[in-house]
């Protein structure tokens, strides 16, 4: 053991010698279908396409069309900061390469809190949509906790085996639920801006999911922007798609649109019986595979936050033979089934123990969620034009690093804004002060922190993915 390994640091000061996840594992086509398996269409479709209905009516796909657009816009951000420095840490990286360690740390507290919030609406419903396929076909009532925990479990022993493994397994998962979604829409149509703008945008939250896997990438200057607009531009064709398919479903009746809980399956089963069926099947991957990919990816923010020391370090350790980030998929998947338990105990101490149900837990954190990611999206997007005239100021440019950016900033605030406008339900109506809350709280602690370890800053993005 070298002399450095011996050299004593405080538990925000990174080792000398870095933790390496597993190199050139994954190529073009991994982290593509990872990056489309982590969107999850068939999951995020049929829970998020009944709620922009009600607010859209028969203008859905339209809405659908603009979120695609606005995505894009952000992708242009995501894709500039990867080619420019590729890293794990994704907006955590570029946020704090370009504002700071006070910035990294705030950065890597509120990326996580809403990563891990939003990923428990997939811990619970993955076992929730398998209880409600259950109980449709069979009028069998088993719990959503049971089947939620077994995959849970399932996903993180994947997950530990490898990035590979798991990524593909994701990848299969994201292909069978595209062929369904594709030949369902087909066959429905032979047979026969406003408040929904944030829920569509929700529908391709994921989209950055390749950054996170650029150490593990091959040549990840050029394939991560490469995955991230293919990704993007491939599920817009395919919910424009669905979207017209299930508008038509309905004859264009909004009214009858909001009735079903699941459009799209009353969609399919209207067709023929086993199209419902697959269609079933097709949601049940789908939410497996966002489970898988979405973890592998998001799980590795906060790795690399603790490998560069801007969050305890034993979070930033990997499994020494297959490389895998163990501490840190069990930090993100202990955390989020936590948030699931304390919700339950909320609902039940408030005298809301009727409310238990997947479905009602996944409205509510996947918003909780959102309203963080929206804000880490924000300030990536007011970063780069920084970032770009301070360390690359040969390559900047005016369209790419301001106008692109500048609507991306437009893009996310509306989302914010209608997520903040009163009134909101309960409990919405206060999801988003928790949020202002939490990100209150993230400053806070992180100037603390940058005051007690000044060296922080120095840290941000010093682990090149390709170096």
């Amino acid at each position: 053991m070298s002399e450095a390994a011996h050299v004593p640091f405080t538990e925000t000061k990174g080792p000398e010698s870095a933790e390496r996840l597993h190199r050139g594992a994954l190529g073009l086509v991994d982290i593509s279908a990872s990056t489309m398996a982590n969107i999850g269409p068939a999951y995020s479709f049929y829970f998020g396409f009944a709620g922009i209905v009600l607010a859209a009516g028969i203008g859905s796909p339209l809405v659908v069309l603009v979120a695609a657009v606005a995505i894009a816009l952000l992708g242009n951000t995501l894709s500039q900061f990867s080619r420019a420095h590729p890293s794990t840490g994704g907006f955590i990286t570029f946020v704090g390469k370009t504002f700071g360690g006070t910035s990294a740390v705030t950065t890597a507290l509120v990326a996580g809190a809403g990563y891990i919030i939003a990923i428990s609406s997939v811990l619970v419903i993955s076992g929730g949509f398998l209880s409600i396929m259950i109980q449709y076909y069979t009028g069998t009532n088993i719990p959503w906790i049971i089947f939620s925990a077994i995959f849970t479990a399932g996903a993180m022993y994947m997950m530990f085996r490898g990035v590979a493994v798991s990524t593909r397994l994701a990848g299969f998962f994201f292909a069978f639920e595209m062929a369904v979604l594709f030949v369902v829409s087909i066959a429905v149509l032979f047979s026969g801006l406003a408040l929904a703008f944030p829920l569509a945008i929700y529908l391709f939250i994921g989209w950055e999911n390749s950054a996170a896997l650029a150490e593990e990438t091959t040549n990840p200057r050029r394939n991560v922007p490469r995955a991230v607009f293919l990704s993007v531009a491939l599920m817009a064709v395919l919910y424009l798609l669905v979207a017209y398919a299930t508008v038509t479903g309905f004859h264009y009746s909004a009214t009858a649109l909001t009735a079903p809980l699941i459009p799209f399956i009353s969609v399919a089963h209207g067709v023929a019986a086993w199209l419902a069926f697959i269609a079933y099947l097709a949601g049940l991957t789908s939410t497996l595979g966002v489970l898988i990919a979405a973890v592998n990816s998001q799980c590795r923010l906060i790795f690399n936050a603790g490998r560069e020391g801007l969050l305890p370090r034993w979070i930033g350790k990997v499994q020494p033979v297959r490389r895998t980030p163990v501490n840190a998929i069990i930090t993100f998947v202990g955390i989020a089934g936590a948030i699931t338990l304390v919700w339950a105990l909320g609902h039940w101490i408030g005298g809301h123990g009727n409310s238990l149900d997947a479905l009602n837990f996944f409205f509510e954190s996947s918003t909780m969620g959102t309203i963080l990611i929206l804000f880490v999206y924000l300030a990536a997007n007011v970063a780069l034009p920084f970032y770009y005239r301070k360390y690359r100021p040969n390559e900047f440019n005016i369209i790419k690093h301001v106008v692109l950016p500048a609507l991306g900033v437009i893009v996310v605030a509306v989302p914010i804004y209608y997520l903040f406008k009163p009134p909101q339900p309960q409990p919405y109506d206060w999801f988003p002060w928790v949020g202002l809350g939490l990100i209150a709280v993230a400053i806070l602690y992180s100037i603390f922190l940058v005051r007690r370890d000044p060296g922080i800053g120095d840290r941000v993005g010093s682990i090149v993915a390709d170096e």
